[in-house]
């Protein structure tokens, strides 16, 4: 079967151009987002009266109370909650590291990956540096055994994406143990995802591969990394690694998405979904991560209630759960939606930290994408210029078929991975107008999708 796709375009009628009425929209958008904001003061509430929230945790239970709350303050037309199994892992009380030089005792900072099984005990073993899993595999397995494995591989310097940098040293993170664990190896130590030298470790999830053994599995701050790095080079064998971590993972729990909506005036069965995840790691309040998109979503709501915009599809707001370490929130609104044969318009995530924005990226095809293009001609005036195909958000993309159209805000991305997934993602480093800013510019292209009416037929 042939199936032949268009762009459908209208606005009550044939619409292909921005109309006058649009800039005036857009203004009167970011004038009500910087005037007459909340998400900083909603997202001082969540980070410093909730705090860290990992699926699972009870903090995570009081953060989705806080959600509902929250939007039934700003008057939906509707709100619920959507159950979903999520895994549990908890940190424990104990995670210590250091390395130890005959009697000298050198202190290093690190964090248990989430998902690591802990270390029984105390784990002292030597230590093998090596810069990518790929080297493991042209050692002999004596090197190798026995040993912690340092993977001391930096994010790459010159790419200007950072989130290109952090992808490419991923790897080490995500599969680094089991890498190890098939040469006999007791421990991964991994340097920290983060461009910045400092002392504070950044956490983050990992996985096991099937069949293989289980080892722990910590981040070193990136400060510490190169402290025991120039150690080992001096004293090689004489160096012990010191590593005590009593994290574990426990039975899944249930827990839920929040969502609310606006009901469309004109299509209420297509759907505009705007949304983060309610989730954040253990350490720190996951501000940037993702505190920022969560309380920017939220603004979109109101800032189209208070200016008395009643969109004509209808919007959603979805607080995802369990992005961090698992997705399963993301993959069971897909899921249910998709049961109840519901029709996406679009999906947009704010994902990137609450630092200024500058475009949007999305998963299109070339006319969808040309149309999208042209919105940037009422974007400018706000510094909002990158239009450009890519990645749009973890959350939204089990939502991706032929007929939505996906998005995810770009802010800024030069600090995002200073403070991601360490004890410096906080609400003091999140600027209030940069926050501001993302938050009407994600009304924006709400806005320009609502009346545009992008999709395919």
């Amino acid at each position: 079967m042939i199936v032949i796709f268009s762009i459908c375009l209208w606005q009550d009628g044939a619409r292909a151009q921005n109309h006058p009425s649009d800039s005036l929209m857009l203004r009167a958008i970011f004038t009500e987002a910087l005037s007459n904001g909340e998400c900083h003061e909603n997202l001082r509430v969540l980070c410093k009266e909730i705090g860290h929230r990992l699926s699972g945790s009870p903090q995570m239970d009081e953060a989705i109370a806080w959600g509902k709350k929250t939007l039934d303050g700003y008057l939906p037309d509707s709100s619920w909650l959507q159950a979903v199994q999520v895994p549990r892992w908890t940190r424990g009380d104990r995670e210590k590291g250091g390395f130890t030089i005959g009697n000298d005792w050198h202190r290093v900072n690190v964090s248990a990956l989430g998902g690591s099984i802990g270390t029984d005990g105390v784990l002292m073993a030597p230590v093998l540096e090596v810069k990518r899993i790929e080297d493991l595999d042209t050692m002999a397995r004596e090197r190798i055994e026995g040993r912690i494995v340092f993977f001391n591989r930096p994010m790459d310097p010159v790419l200007i994406n950072t989130g290109a940098a952090y992808g490419g040293a991923y790897d080490q993170r995500s599969r680094g143990a089991s890498a190890a664990a098939q040469y006999g190896g007791v421990a991964a130590l991994v340097r920290s995802l983060t461009h910045a030298l400092d002392t504070f470790p950044h956490t983050g999830g990992m996985g096991y591969e099937p069949g293989v053994p289980k080892i722990p599995a910590a981040a070193i701050s990136t400060v510490h990394a190169q402290k025991l790095k120039e150690a080992l080079a001096i004293y090689g064998d004489e160096l012990t690694f010191v590593l005590e971590q009593n994290c574990r993972t426990h039975d899944d729990v249930m827990q839920a998405n929040v969502i609310a909506e606006l009901r469309g005036s004109t299509h209420p069965d297509e759907y505009i979904v705007v949304g983060g995840h309610l989730d954040s790691w253990d350490i720190g309040e996951g501000a940037h991560d993702d505190g920022a998109g969560i309380v920017q979503s939220i603004e979109v709501l109101r800032i189209f209630k208070a200016l008395g915009y009643q969109p004509k599809h209808t919007l959603r707001v979805v607080l995802y759960v369990n992005e961090e370490n698992g997705n399963r929130g993301g993959e069971t609104y897909a899921e249910e939606a998709r049961k109840k044969g519901e029709r996406h318009l679009a999906a947009i995530e704010s994902d990137s930290g609450g630092f200024s924005p500058r475009g949007f990226s999305t998963e299109a095809d070339d006319e969808r994408f040309e149309v999208f293009k042209s919105w940037f001609e009422l974007f400018e005036p706000y510094s909002i210029h990158q239009a450009r195909r890519g990645w749009s958000g973890v959350d939204i993309r089990p939502l991706k078929d032929d007929y939505v159209s996906l998005f995810g805000l770009i802010p800024d991305p030069q600090r995002y991975f200073d403070y991601h997934h360490s004890a410096r993602d906080v609400w003091e480093n999140v600027n209030k107008r940069e926050l501001e800013l993302g938050a009407a510019a994600l009304a924006s292209l709400v806005y320009m999708i609502d009346q545009t009416r992008l999709r395919r037929e």
